[in-house]
């Protein structure tokens, strides 16, 4: 069932966990797929997946913090799929072990900078090729921690409030142009960022309370599971699906 066919889909943080599973998954679906990172090896390794399954695709890193760096990222992945249907917002940095008093105003502006600024960015110059489409869907990837939060997350709380903030916003503004926003609240998901801040703290993912048991609430997820949720968010199948926060959570919200 290719519920992506003949779609152009442009993915961001494809280099590793939930952006690579996605990528893979809308390949795999019928869509032609560009994908971009910072990291150049992971993102060619993502693309070689993808290629190695018979998909198309298109790699080039970026830094979707910038702003020319992601005009001319979309231009090139219109360009190449001859369109843009989808764009997937999935980049995104952590931020832990700081308050407010605490943060330096550098790590402020590079957190707010990956992750929400680049929604902003990516979005301003995919929109004119989505509404050329006809229709499209723009995700964005956000956290539980827009919604309820720990200690010492001050900038990631932050922005990812203001990524649901900011596609509710988006959606209203683009409902006349046929494109749907959707931001996506994902639990914890076993992805590269997560173990490295289980490293810092010497510690484990099931120490920190990421359980891996399918019966426990608020379990650990695996970056496929986000990716088949995203997959039927892109598709028609969710048509109606516009606006609200969609929570893929494995009930973690209900137990904090």
């Amino acid at each position: 069932m290719n519920r992506l066919h003949n779609r152009v889909a442009l993915i961001t943080g494809a280099a590793s966990g939930i952006g690579r599973a996605t990528a893979l998954l809308f390949a795999a679906e019928g869509a032609r797929v560009a994908i971009s990172d910072l990291n150049e090896s992971g993102l060619q390794e993502t693309a070689a997946q993808i290629q190695d399954a018979g998909g198309t695709v298109l790699a080039r890193p970026a830094d979707v913090s910038r702003g020319s760096a992601c005009r001319a990222l979309v231009e090139e992945a219109a360009a190449w799929g001859d369109g843009l249907h989808v764009v997937a917002n999935v980049a995104g940095m952590g931020q832990f072990d700081a308050t407010v008093e605490t943060l330096e105003e550098e790590e402020w502006d590079r957190v707010l900078a990956v992750n929400l600024k680049s929604v902003y960015l990516v979005s301003k110059y995919a929109v004119p090729h989505l509404r050329t489409a006809g229709k499209g869907v723009i995700l964005n990837v956000a956290s539980p921690h827009a919604c309820a939060t720990t200690e010492g997350v001050a900038a990631y709380a932050a922005s990812k409030g203001g990524v649901v903030a900011l596609s509710r916003q988006m959606a209203l503004d683009l409902a006349r142009d046929n494109i749907r926003v959707v931001s996506v609240i994902p639990g914890a998901v076993d992805t590269p960022m997560l173990r490295a801040h289980a490293e810092r703290q010497h510690t484990t993912l099931d120490a920190l309370g990421f359980h891996t048991d399918p019966r426990a609430i608020g379990r650990i997820g695996q970056p496929e599971e986000l990716a088949r949720a995203l997959l039927w968010l892109a598709s028609d199948e969710a048509s109606f699906v516009n606006a609200a926060p969609i929570i893929v959570d494995g009930g973690l919200l209900a137990r904090l």
